[in-house]
């Protein structure tokens, strides 16, 4: 069980933030390059906040060369119901720092729809999923009954909150729905949409990007040794495939 554990879970840690980047986009090419060639197309999550600096290092050579772009079809694991031009957009946040530097298929890029309600959009998010999961540009797991992306990149905060799933939140426990709301988000703004716990493990291989001393505490509950009697919403992070730690020193401070 400890090889199968070890396997499926592994923690990197890197001196500098700087260092990270560099492994995180030889990771995120070669994952890029595997899927390209097997599926023919490869499926990314993107998540908000620091992760998007993070993957800055794909935009400079070898990788602004060598990936397939044309390939590559671009999620968000949550997204604040906000206009697209928003400061709190995470679609404005990744195609300011991310995909407008990069030579993508515009009709690739699957954001929210802005017009709708949180309850429209995250209805709308879904059927588009499902579209695509159809047209095999989405691969499904016949195991959980979900959509299997290639790669989610996920962030996590200090209360170790990962996508919009909230400590506490009734939402932890959503496992029928693929795309659902929040509209009492603790952190502002209140209104977002969100995949569920059952997609998110869906995944082939997760990546979870976590920089920061202020994360620390976080990280040690979900990755140090004490049972605490309440799980953290990163803890239920279980992929069917790969797990992969990304931390900074100050991240993995308490380890």
């Amino acid at each position: 069980m400890a090889a199968e554990t070890a396997e499926k879970k592994k923690v990197e840690v890197f001196d500098t933030e700087e260092d990270l980047a560099v492994s995180l986009a030889k990771y995120t090419a070669d994952l890029s390059d595997k899927f390209s060639k097997e599926r023919g197309s490869f499926s990314v999550v993107l998540s908000g906040g620091s992760l998007i600096k993070a993957l800055r290092k794909l935009l400079e050579p070898p990788y602004i060369d060598s990936i397939e772009w044309s390939k590559w079809h671009v999620f968000w694991v949550d997204e604040r119901v906000v206009p697209k031009d928003h400061e709190d957009s995470n679609y404005k946040l990744a195609n300011d720092g991310f995909l407008s530097k990069i030579p993508m298929l515009p009709g690739n890029v699957y954001a929210i729809n802005d017009a709708l309600s949180a309850e429209g959009a995250a209805d709308d998010y879904e059927t588009v999923l499902k579209h695509l999961v159809k047209n095999n540009v989405v691969d499904f797991s016949a195991a959980t009954g979900f959509p299997k992306f290639d790669l989610m990149l996920l962030g996590m905060g200090p209360d170790g909150h990962v996508a919009s799933l909230f400590p506490g939140h009734p939402l932890l426990e959503e496992n029928q729905k693929w795309v659902t709301f929040i509209k009492d988000s603790p952190k502002p703004p209140p209104e977002r949409i969100t995949f569920t716990f059952p997609v998110i493990n869906s995944s082939t291989y997760i990546a979870l990007v976590v920089t920061g001393a202020g994360k620390a505490g976080a990280v040690q509950t979900a990755l140090g040794k004490s049972e605490s009697s309440h799980k953290l919403p990163v803890q239920m992070v279980s992929p069917e495939g790969v797990l992969t730690w990304f931390l900074d020193k100050g991240a993995a401070s308490k380890l």
